[in-house]
C-alpha cells in the first residue's frame, strides 16, 4: 500500500497516509492564493518559481490551516492569536490511523451504537481540528475535552460554526481544582536534568496502581510525574463508551524547550504545550486511567513525539497487561511523530510484541547516502564510535561486520557520547533515564557486552545497518519467556528498586539506538533525529 512500509520488527513506518487527501495532491499554495485572497499575501515564490509562505510566520501558518479547511473539508474554522495552530495533513494522518484500527480485526468492534464511531479527543483545544477533521471525514461522533477559557469557548465556537456536523461534536470542561501547577511555573520552571533521571519511577507507580507501584519504588527522592487536572478517570462519565481516544500530549517541561526549532512557528500556550514530567508523564497517567477504565475504550491512543519515549511506553503497556500495542510512525516534512495504541479487550489473535519477534536482531535503514560513502564507509565509522569508548572491535571488512565486546564502564562511556551534531547523549533526551550515575543503581548489570554490528547495501543509496547481540546463551540460560522479555526490556523501566536484574540485552538496544543517530546524523543529513525533540510544526 502506498505510504506504508514495514520496518524489521513488524512495526509500520509512514510517511503520509494513502487515504489522506494530501498523500497525491499536496496543498497548492498559488492556487489557494488565487482562490483565497486573504491567504495571497502570505504567499511568494522562490527563485524557482515554486510557492511557499513563511513557516515562522503565526498568521501565515493560521491562515493556511483556515482555507485548507474550508477549501477541501468545507469548514469554517478560526482560532484566536497565540492558540496552537495545527496542520491538517498531519493531524489527517492520525484520523486515518485510527480509523484502520478500527478497521482492523485485532479487536472486535462494538456495535452498541449501531455504525457510528465515537471518539473522545483529550485536550481539544481551542482548534478541535480532531473532532472536527473526524466528523467531516468519516461521520465519527466526538467528545473533546479542555481545561482554559479560550480553549472551551473557541471549540465550541469552531462547532457552532459548522451546523451540519456539530451534532456530531460535544465539548467539555475538565475541573481544575486539583490542579497543581501554573502557566508561570512551567515557563520558568529550569528543563530537567539528568539529577531528574528517576522521575520514570515516579509515572510507573501512577501506572501500575498501589499493587505493583511497591515494586517499583524509586531509589531517588527526586520524582517529576504529571500532577495536573484529570485526563479520562473524572472526565468520562459513568456509563460511557467509546471507540477510541485520542491526543496530542503536551510534548515538553518548559516552554524554553517547545520554542528550540526557530523555523516553524504554530504557536501554542503553556497549557497546550508543557506539563509536569513532558509527554512521558501526561502519556503515563493515560495508561494509568486506562488500567482502570479498561473496556469503556475500544482503543487507546497518543501521539508520541520522542521515539524513546514510545519505546518506554509501550513496554510499559505490556506490563500492565494490555492485550494488544500498536504503534506506527506519522512523516511530515522533516518531522516525525509516532502513534501508540493499546487495548485491554480481548484480542481476536495472539499478539505477539514486536521486541519478542527478533530479541536479538535490531536494525535500521540509512537512506539518501551520497555516492562517495559505501558501507566500508560506515562500518568504520562504527568502529571509530566504539573505540572512542575504549571498547575492543574486531572489523571483517570482506564480510562487512564489526564484533564488539565492551565492559560496564565502556557501555557507559559509549552512551555518554555526544552525537555528530553536538547534541546531547541519547539519555538525555529523556532525563528519566539514568543508568550512568551510578553502578549501584544496576547491581547485576553484565561485566562485559559482545555484540556484532554489520552493513548490508540494499540498493544505492540505501545500506541497512544491522546489530546481532551475541549473549544469547548467557542471557537465556535457566530464565522463563516473560522474565526475558522483561530482562529486554529493562532499559525502558528505569530506577526501579534496588537488586532488579539488568539486562545485557537492553543495554544491547540502548548502544544501537544511540548508534542509529550518530549514524543518521553523519551520513544522512536531511533526516532529523529519531529521539530529538521534534519542531512545533508537528505538534
Amino acid at each position: 500500500m502506498a505510504g506504508k512500509r514495514k520496518r524489521k520488527n513488524g512495526a509500520e513506518r509512514r510517511g503520509i497516509h494513502p487515504r489522506n487527501r494530501y498523500s497525491h495532491n499536496p496543498p497548492d499554495f498559488g492556487l489557494l492564493a488565487s482562490l483565497y485572497p486573504s491567504f495571497e499575501p502570505y504567499v511568494f515564490y522562490s527563485h524557482d518559481g515554486r510557492p511557499k509562505i513563511d513557516w515562522t510566520d503565526f498568521n501565515a501558518t493560521r491562515e493556511l490551516t483556515r482555507v485548507l479547511l474550508l477549501h477541501d473539508h468545507g469548514l469554517d474554522w478560526w482560532i484566536p492569536d497565540g492558540q496552537l495552530c495545527p496542520t491538517v495533513p498531519n493531524r489527517s494522518n492520525y484520523i486515518h490511523w485510527i480509523e484502520d484500527l478500527l478497521a482492523s480485526d485485532i479487536i472486535p468492534a462494538n456495535i452498541a451504537d449501531g455504525d457510528v464511531k465515537k471518539g473522545f479527543d483529550i485536550g481539544t483545544g481551542a482548534n478541535c481540528i480532531y473532532p472536527l477533521l473526524g466528523a467531516s471525514i468519516l461521520g465519527w461522533k466526538f467528545v473533546g475535552s479542555d481545561i482554559t477559557d479560550v480553549a472551551i469557548e473557541w471549540a465550541n465556537r469552531n462547532v457552532k460554526s459548522n451546523p451540519h456536523i456539530s451534532g456530531l461534536i460535544e465539548i467539555r470542561r475538565v475541573g481544575t481544582e486539583d490542579k497543581m501547577y501554573n502557566a508561570e511555573e512551567l515557563q520558568n520552571t529550569p528543563k530537567c536534568s539528568s539529577e531528574c533521571s528517576s522521575d520514570s519511577s515516579n509515572a510507573k507507580d501512577q501506572i501500575y496502581g498501589p499493587s505493583v507501584s511497591s515494586l517499583l519504588e524509586s531509589q531517588s527522592g527526586t520524582s517529576k510525574s504529571y500532577n495536573g487536572p484529570a485526563i479520562l478517570l473524572g472526565v468520562v462519565k459513568d456509563g460511557e463508551n467509546f471507540d477510541f481516544c485520542m491526543c496530542n500530549p503536551p510534548f515538553f517541561e518548559t516552554m524554553q524547550e517547545a520554542g528550540l526549532n526557530p523555523k516553524t512557528s504554530c504557536g501554542g500556550t503553556p497549557e497546550e504545550m508543557v506539563c509536569s514530567g513532558g509527554e512521558h508523564a501526561f502519556i503515563a497517567r493515560i495508561i494509568e486511567d486506562s488500567v482502570k477504565l479498561k473496556d469503556t475504550f475500544r482503543w487507546y491512543t497518543s501521539m508520541v513525539g520522542r521515539k524513546l519515549n514510545l519505546n518506554i511506553l509501550a513496554s510499559q503497556l505490556w506490563k500492565v497487561g494490555a492485550t494488544v500495542v500498536k504503534t506506527t510512525e506519522f512523516v511530515q516534512g522533516r518531522t516525525s511523530r509516532w502513534g501508540l495504541a493499546w487495548s485491554f479487550l480481548p484480542a481476536s489473535r495472539k499478539i505477539v510484541p514486536s521486541h519478542k519477534i527478533e530479541e536479538h536482531n535490531l536494525s535500521f535503514m540509512l537512506e539518501g547516502l551520497q555516492r562517495q560513502h559505501s558501507a566500508f564507509h560506515v562500518l568504520q565509522s562504527v568502529e571509530s564510535y566504539i573505540e572512542k569508548g575504549g571498547a575492543s572491535c574486531k572489523l571483517d571488512a570482506a564480510a562487512f561486520k564489526v564484533d564488539i565486546t565492551a565492559s560496564k564502564d565502556q557501555i557507559d562511556t559509549i552512551l555518554k557520547t555526544e552525537t555528530t551534531d553536538n547534541r546531547s547523549e541519547a539519555a538525555s533526551y529523556h532525563p528519566k533515564l539514568n543508568i550512568f550515575n551510578s553502578s549501584d543503581d544496576f547491581p547485576s548489570q553484565p561485566d562485559a557486552l559482545r555484540f556484532r554490528i554489520l552493513v548490508f547495501q540494499l540498493n544505492p543509496g540505501t545500506l541497512l545497518v544491522r546489530g546481532t547481540s551475541l549473549e544469547r546463551e548467557s542471557c537465556a540460560a535457566g530464565i522463563s519467556a516473560p522474565m526475558f522479555f522483561a530482562l529486554l526490556c529493562f532499559f525502558t523501566v528505569a530506577n526501579v528498586r534496588a537488586g532488579r536484574i539488568a539486562s545485557a540485552m537492553g543495554l544491547f538496544s540502548l548502544i544501537f539506538q544511540h548508534l542509529e543517530e550518530v549514524l543518521v546524523n553523519k551520513f544522512c543529513r536531511g533526516r532529523v533525529s529519531a529521539n530529538a525533540p521534534s519542531s512545533k510544526l508537528g505538534r
